[in-house]
Parts: structure tokens; sequence; C-alpha cells
């Protein structure tokens, strides 16, 4: 299969793309800058979705199109950040679009990311792909960012909105952060523990990914989180024990308010996010429950012995 993948170069992108090469696909990375570091078996094209639309080459002939492109969530919201959020998604989700709108042949496919922060903070409730949106700016953003995607479905395009939970992997993403406080044994729950974390083992969200190109029965929005979420308490514990360090520490609400403005509101969140769209498609997760998905992840990072 020719598939396009914006975001390539990210760190679930990177993951994604050789999992596709792996596949024996034809990868056509639509990027910033050309230097990508996959070699000449990956054809690439320079994009900027607020700059220009992408070249004609890189959509032709392709059978399906992964959108992973955006600006980070995880800084400071100010003015422009917010704005760089908004548009990068909303607007690049757009173009890419209207590209394919005048296409000839279009993709049978669009996979676009998402994120679950569209339900907003819900306390204890169990989330699915049919709960309503949340308020506030992320959820705003996400629900205009599905909205951009979903006109692709008037061109015949079966659209899959992927809801990402946060995404556990030892080379980049959330957990990354986590881990360097936590080796220090100054690692700790952040304010009451409470909060449900949303979770899935970066190897899962690629397969989840690869899984709704070719399963027809997925369609609109698909939680991308795995089916056992953990209170942060729960999360904290179990890191700890896998590294084998103390996690005395509590991280104070009002700390994390100072440092990060508004997106505190992100980490601070609890959403208890259930896959259920995934579930009913019959999507297996190799990593339903968190321990053995860190254990997993800390194991391959270690320097392997003679």
């Amino acid at each position: 299969m020719r598939i396009t993948v914006t975001g390539g170069t990210g760190f679930l992108g990177r993951r994604l793309v050789k999992r596709l090469l792996a596949d024996q696909h034809a990868v056509h990375l639509l990027v910033r800058k050309v230097k990508t570091g996959f070699g000449p078996e990956v054809d690439c094209s320079v994009w900027d979705g607020l700059e220009m639309e992408p070249a004609p080459e890189a959509l032709e002939a392709a059978e399906a199109v992964i959108h992973l492109a955006g600006e980070p969530v995880a800084q400071r919201w100010t003015p422009a950040a917010k704005d760089r959020i908004r548009r990068s998604r909303v607007e690049g989700t757009r173009s890419l679009v209207g590209a394919l709108e005048r296409q000839k042949q279009r993709p049978s496919v669009l996979v676009c990311a998402s994120a679950i922060g569209y339900y907003g903070s819900r306390g204890d409730e169990v989330l699915t792909e049919s709960s309503e949106p949340g308020q506030g700016f992320l959820p705003e953003v996400c629900r205009e960012w599905e909205a951009a995607a979903g006109e692709a479905e008037g061109l015949g395009i079966r659209v899959v909105k992927v809801r990402f939970g946060i995404v556990l992997g030892s080379e980049g993403g959330a957990l990354a952060q986590m881990l360097l406080p936590f080796r220090w044994g100054v690692g700790g729950k952040i304010g009451s523990g409470k909060q449900w974390m949303s979770w899935i083992d970066a190897a899962d969200a690629v397969e989840l990914i690869a899984y709704a190109l070719r399963c027809a029965e997925l369609r609109g929005p698909l939680n991308a989180c795995a089916p056992n979420p953990v209170r942060n308490e729960e999360f904290t514990e179990t890191l700890a024990e896998v590294l084998r360090r103390p996690a005395l520490f509590t991280i104070p609400e009002r700390a994390l308010r100072i440092l990060y403005g508004e997106m505190a509101e992100v980490v601070l969140a609890s959403l208890r996010v259930m896959p259920e769209a995934a579930l009913r498609a019959g999507f297996m997760f190799r990593y339903p429950e968190l321990g053995p998905a860190l254990r997993d992840i800390l194991m391959a990072e270690r320097p392997q012995t003679a």
C-alpha cells in the first residue's frame, strides 16, 4: 500500500514509519525538513500546513493518509502558543483535506490524530467514544480538529479520528520526562494522585493505527488507550516499583500551575477513558496492563550484555 504520513519524524511517527516499512508499504512523508534520518527508502516532500499545500506527488497515488502533525501541547500556553496549537491542528488538517479534494484518485482512508483531551477532565466518569466533549481550550481544539478531518468523509474517504491517551515509550513523550526524577529518587504522585490516567504503550499505539488502516469497520472516533486506566498514585507506585526507586514525594498542584500556567489543567486532568471502539472491532492489546508495559519499555532501553 502507498501511504502518506505527516508528523512522521516525531516520537510516535518514527515508530509508525518503521512499522509500515517492515510491512513493505511504500511511505511518503510530508515534513518540514527533508533530513528525516530514514534514508532513500522513504520519499519526502516539504510541507508546512500553515504556509503551503502538500506537493501533488505526495498525495496523487496515496491509498491511505496518516495525519499526525501538530504543534506540541506540552508547553506553557501563552496566547501565541495557543494560537500555534489550534492553527497547526485545525488549519493544517483543513489544508490537507483541501489537497485531497483536488486529487483525481483519492485515498480510501484518512487516519487523523486527535487526543482524549477532547473529553476534558471528568473525575471518575467512564468515557467512551460516544461521550460528550468537555469544556475548555483543549476540548475546543479537539472538536475543531476532528471536524476538519471529518470534512474528508464528504469526499468518499473513510475517516478515523484517533484520540490518543498518554503514549508510553522511553525515547519520548510523557514517560521520558518522568524517568529522570524517578531515577534520582525524587519522583512522586501529582497532587492528590486520585486523577485517572488513560495510557497506551507506544507499540500498541502504532499497531492500532495500522489496524485502523485495514479494518473497514473502524470509522469516526477511536480511543487509543489501554483498557485498564489507572489513578496517578497507582501509576507512580508501579513506575517506582519497576525502577526499584522510592516514590515518596508529592508534586503540589500549586507548583504545577506556577510552572505551566493554564496547561497544568492537562497534567492534572482526570480522564478514565475506555477503548470501546477498538475492542468492539476486535483489536487485541499487547499491553493491557500497566506493569508489564512499563517493564517491557524499560527493559528494552537497557544495554544488552554479551
